[in-house]
């Protein structure tokens, strides 16, 4: 008897030691794809310099290194920043970002820390480029790692990989979010750090998990607030699951920062929506994106340009977020406690939005780029249908040929874009919106043939570290 219960306790012993191990494999993983990515995404060696980023990194830059957030100094050394008009002049005749300062609040902590050690110096030509670029790839990194760690609550680890490199390496995470600070990357990091703390049993949605995915939602927003929807369905996912009176937490949490960003932007600019709403009427004038109104009145027309358009459409450059539709009828019958249906609406909310905006296209970018903002709500459902995919030979097949064809285009991005300048030839696409659909000279083919950007490699030069 008394060996039968020595053979039981090993056996038990054995399958802790199995947990335990599975248990501690998990961050092992997440840290290991979060050092891989962050070294893929700076492989190229160069940030994107659209005009919307600009400002950020150089208010990152101001605050480590002169504790401000003003961009008068950057305007005195080159007053041609003035004429752009994500620069803008606040009511005390400081110039400031039109832009949300959360970005900059955050690449300013590595930016000091460089500063500190002595590894770069700020006033290196090349200096916010590197600021700009690390903090966007350590943000998309380190999204991409939580949505790892959370798929593995619901799927095998081989599962929450694989679809965590699809987001990571298969879509515009890639190609745009980790290459410059345009908002994205702070939106999915926080969407991402909600996932991971509010997918899990009912039970432990307690007092901890509830603040983390507060702070989330409150980066999400503050940063972006078009993504006010998603975060309020998510809420909405919360309260559904842990009561009306714990979602108060994360609620309050969400609705202080917001509060605060629009006092700060009222003081400085006289509006709550600081300058992005001078921006904005720029943006609206005839010769600018070729609309009149934010509005689109046909928004039909939009979703099919999300979804389909050969220069912007998310399945000619990321077919592999198929797999997410392959696993919604699961996502909607299994783990009936965690209720998925309800991260499939938040995405498909915020969908509805961009179908609206009448400059839905991006203006100048590689791509789909709003349609970054709701991929990580996607992923359960994406994690489940690669499940399904790894079942049958064919499917594997094909999931993989979706995979390879998504990999291969957000790298032809990350090491091509803006060479291709296809968004400023032969016309500007901002302005002559049919070039939208012309299947005859797709962004894609134009990146093939223009090749490599002579930018790749630029900040692992001297001038990235140093004056």
């Amino acid at each position: 008897m008394s060996s039968f219960r020595l053979l039981d306790v090993s056996r038990h012993a054995d399958e802790g030691a199995t947990i335990a191990s599975a248990w501690l494999a998990g961050p092992s993983i997440a840290l290991a794809l979060f050092a891989g990515l962050v070294l893929i995404y700076n492989s190229n060696g160069r940030e994107l310099q659209p005009i919307d980023s600009q400002p950020t990194k150089l208010a990152a830059r101001a605050l480590a290194r002169d504790g401000v957030l003003m961009l008068d100094r950057d305007i005195a050394e080159k007053p041609a920043l003035a004429s752009r008009v994500s620069f803008q002049t606040d009511r005390h005749g400081h110039t400031r970002s039109a832009y949300s300062v959360v970005p900059s609040l955050i690449a300013a902590a590595p930016a000091w820390i460089l500063s500190r050690t002595h590894v770069i110096d700020l006033d290196a030509p090349l200096a916010p480029s590197v600021i700009s670029s690390l903090t966007a790839s350590l943000l998309t990194a380190g999204a991409v790692a939580l949505v790892f760690l959370a798929l593995g609550r619901i799927v095998s680890q081989r599962v929450a990989l694989l679809t965590a490199i699809g987001l990571g390496l298969g879509t515009n995470y890639w190609a745009l979010l980790s290459r410059t600070l345009w908002q994205h990357e702070t939106v999915a990091f926080g969407i991402a750090l909600t996932l991971w703390a509010w997918l899990r049993p009912s039970r432990a949605l307690t007092m901890a998990p509830a603040v983390i995915g507060g702070i989330g939602l409150a980066l999400a927003c503050t940063c972006r607030l078009h993504v006010a929807p998603l975060a309020a369905i998510l809420l909405l996912w919360f309260a559904r699951r842990a009561g009306v009176t714990r979602v108060l937490i994360p609620g309050s949490i969400v609705a202080s920062a917001v509060a605060g960003l629009f006092a700060a932007q009222y003081e400085w600019f006289g509006d709550v929506l600081g300058g992005f709403g001078a921006m904005q009427r720029v943006a609206l004038q005839p010769g600018a994106h070729g609309v009149t109104s934010s509005i689109d009145p046909l928004p039909w027309m939009g979703a099919l340009g999300l979804l389909v358009s050969p220069s912007r459409g998310l399945l000619e450059f990321s077919p592999v977020v198929l797999l997410a539709l392959v696993g919604v009828r699961r996502s909607l019958r299994e783990f009936p406690e965690l209720r998925l249906g309800w991260l499939l609406v938040a995405s498909a909310a915020l969908f509805v939005e961009y179908t609206w905006y009448s400059v839905w296209w991006g203006g100048f970018t590689f791509g789909p780029r709003y349609m970054m903002d709701l991929l990580v709500p996607l992923t359960p459902s994406a994690a489940l249908g690669v499940e399904a995919a790894l079942a049958r030979r064919w499917s594997r097949w094909l999931s993989g040929a979706a995979l390879a064809w998504s990999i291969l285009v957000s790298a032809t991005g990350a090491f091509v874009y803006p060479n291709d300048q296809w968004n400023t030839s032969p016309e500007s696409v901002d302005t002559h919106h049919a070039r939208l659909w012309d299947w005859r000279d797709p962004q894609i083919l134009r990146a093939w043939k223009r090749g490599p950007s002579p930018q790749n490699f630029d900040l692992f030069s001297r001038a990235a570290v140093r004056r």
